[in-house]
């Protein structure tokens, strides 16, 4: 059922990306920033799947915005370390805002559905 979601086939990828990613970065940010982007991104894909199973999912998918505006901060970080290159903050971003898309239309539904 969860794979008739494209937010959570979407978000899927994506986190598979995001740990093996942070699963690169210097030993020195590994406790830091990479398990905040892992913890996160992880919290999220659970936040979704919450979103399925649930009627009252306008304030859930409130949260994985909100999760999702933490992580783009957070790559930005790891961008500016030089702890991702350029090409993968690029792909990141627009993963993530794809992701953003895909949650503020299923918001909208959901509001017009409870209307």
């Amino acid at each position: 059922m969860k794979d008739d979601f494209p937010l959570f086939v979407h978000w899927y990828k994506t986190l598979d990306w995001i740990l093996s990613a942070v699963e690169n970065f210097p030993r020195k940010a590994r406790f830091s920033l990479a398990s905040r982007l892992a913890d996160t991104a992880l919290d999220t894909v659970e936040l979704i799947v919450e979103a399925i199973y649930t009627r009252e999912r306008l304030h859930i998918l409130d949260k994985i915005n909100l999760y999702m505006e933490k992580q783009r901060v957070l790559f930005r970080i790891a961008h500016d370390r030089r702890y991702i290159s350029t090409r993968q903050y690029e792909h990141i971003s627009r993963a993530i805002d794809e992701a953003g898309r895909m949650t503020g239309g299923w918001r909208k539904q959901t509001l017009e559905k409870n209307q």
